[in-house]
């Protein structure tokens, strides 16, 4: 069955998000006409393993405590809900300690932190790693100062190396990870046979790898025609370098500042 849209768009969104976390990017661009591609190269799941969770319990014990993402919250909360169930739990209940700095990468992070009842939470206005990183509190550590960091294996490469080099005690937790998932391939015909223009909503440098890697050649090349929205200028310089011509940067990653565009284009 087809899924191609009933009417055409004005604009193809071209998402690399997980497969279940395309929504967001959905409802904005359906505010502007336009359809998405889902191209998604992988799925969340949590890392609830004896392992994950001991590196959580020591991570938690830090002074400071940087999470990366709303599936770090996600997968903390999991892997507490499982070890609260055990013989023998390990893991604070609540997580924070009286204190304890907490970090997000963005205001999504804080928020799920937040229903998660960790409320005393600090994140940047400019959200993503570059942006964290200039938070005060984050910027330099005296012998023994540690920070326990909630993430996945990949991604957000820059935070523990720069943590780390700053004199940080870092205490890293990967508590959920990506499974690679294969790309749709109704979407990919519907990259391949688009009429309308494409913008790609870039807030991640991996996930772009791994799609344009998968792609065949000729959904490849339609891929680099796209538009590109990048969350970071990091970003916007890896687009370039994968072979993206028009490339620009977002005020940040959420999805109504990655398709600004949209309404810059539609004048709405």
């Amino acid at each position: 069955m087809s899924r191609e849209p009933t009417i055409p768009p004005r604009w193809y969104v071209i998402s690399l998000r997980p497969s279940d976390e395309h929504e967001a990017l959905r409802c904005i661009a359906a505010q502007y006409a336009s359809a998405l591609i889902e191209l998604s190269p992988w799925s969340i799941r949590s890392e609830n393993t004896a392992a994950a969770r001991a590196a959580l319990a020591a991570a938690l014990q830090s002074t400071q405590v940087v999470v990366t993402s709303p599936n770090a919250v996600r997968a903390l909360r999991d892997l507490c809900a499982a070890d609260a169930r055990a013989a023998a739990p390990t893991l604070p209940q609540p997580p924070q300690r009286a204190g304890q700095a907490w970090y997000a990468v963005g205001a999504g992070t804080a928020q799920a932190l937040a229903e998660f009842g960790i409320t005393d939470v600090r994140w940047p206005e400019r959200m993503d790693s570059e942006g964290l990183l200039a938070l005060p509190g984050l910027d330099r550590y005296a012998a023994g100062d540690s920070v326990g960091l909630l993430t996945a294996p990949g991604g957000r490469g820059a935070i523990a190396p720069t943590l780390a080099a700053r004199g940080a005690q870092l205490r890293r937790a990967d508590i959920y990870r990506r499974e690679p998932a294969p790309l749709d391939r109704f979407m990919v015909a519907r990259l391949i046979d688009a009429r309308a223009p494409l913008l790609l909503a870039l807030s991640s440098g991996e996930a772009l790898q791994r799609v344009l890697e998968r792609l065949p050649a000729e959904a490849a090349a339609r891929l680099r025609q796209a538009r590109v929205s990048a969350a970071s200028a990091r970003l916007a310089q890896l687009a370039r370098e994968a072979g993206f011509a028009t490339v620009g940067v977002a005020a940040g990653p959420g999805a109504e500042e990655l398709l600004a565009p949209l309404a810059e284009t539609t004048g709405t």
